[in-house]
């Protein structure tokens, strides 16, 4: 009897606001995953228009339903890993878009050809013998990087790991994409760059122009690894609570 219950799958929900994966309750109905997903995509349930899409090469198949209070997702035949397309049916000018940077032109250089540079703010404290540049810190500087480096390698925090920022139990969940040094931190030290699963962050993966990693937008946090904690954190379910903010 266990095993005719519905289960959770995870399916990445796609929209022109959000690209996330997601646990969905096959249990619920359509009504109710539409009240769900309102949050994830910023698009009311009256206007959202679902497509299922069960492999990338797949052909997208439109959800329809007599009535969406009685169709429920198991009804559905989804597989785990299939993509959930939503639609916004409004008007364009009655949208809102959260990600569309298109307008704004900026331009993003890589770490490395930063460090080249005669003119910038990291070549004029090499020259002036400045914060870690200073002789006088730079015993503190490499005590700081080697404890950061021993706190790392302790707590198992390696690129490509699934991790937690800030408290286990409440914390905001992504994957670990970059261990290092942030030019642009004044505290120094080494830094854990972490792609996020929600945006709540504060960056892309990239500060003033400086790439550290790919992020979308908002998806990126820079953080000391004793705010991080690495382990088996799948991405959260549409029943879970927010996760916190960015400190």
């Amino acid at each position: 009897m266990l095993s005719s219950l519905p289960k959770d799958i995870v399916i990445l929900v796609s929209s022109e606001n959000a690209v996330t994966e997601r646990r969905i309750f096959q249990g619920w109905t359509v009504s109710t995953l539409k009240s769900k997903l309102e949050p994830i995509t910023g698009i009311p349930p009256f206007a959202q228009q679902l497509s299922y899409q069960p492999t990338e090469s797949s052909p997208v198949h439109p959800v329809s339903v007599d009535n969406e209070d009685y169709a429920y997702v198991s009804d559905m035949g989804w597989q785990a890993g299939a993509k959930l397309i939503v639609a916004d049916t409004r008007p364009p000018s009655l949208r809102e878009n959260y990600t569309d940077t298109s307008q704004v032109e900026k331009y993003e250089m890589a770490t490395e050809d930063y460090a080249k540079l005669s003119d910038s703010v990291l070549a004029w404290k090499k020259r002036n013998q400045l914060g870690r540049f200073d002789p006088a810190n730079a015993d503190a500087a490499e005590n700081k990087e080697a404890q950061d480096e021993k706190e790392i390698e302790e707590k198992g925090i390696k690129v490509g790991k699934r991790c937690i920022v800030g408290d286990v139990s409440a914390g905001r969940r992504g994957e670990v994409a970059y261990i290092g040094l942030v030019e642009k931190i004044p505290q120094g030290g080494l830094w854990v760059g972490v792609k996020l699963d929600e945006p709540t962050g504060k960056n892309d993966g990239s500060i003033d122009g400086a790439r550290f990693f790919e992020a979308g937008t908002n998806h990126g946090t820079f953080v000391k690894a004793s705010r991080v904690t690495v382990g088996d954190f799948p991405p959260k379910s549409l029943d879970d609570e927010d996760l916190l903010e960015e400190i």
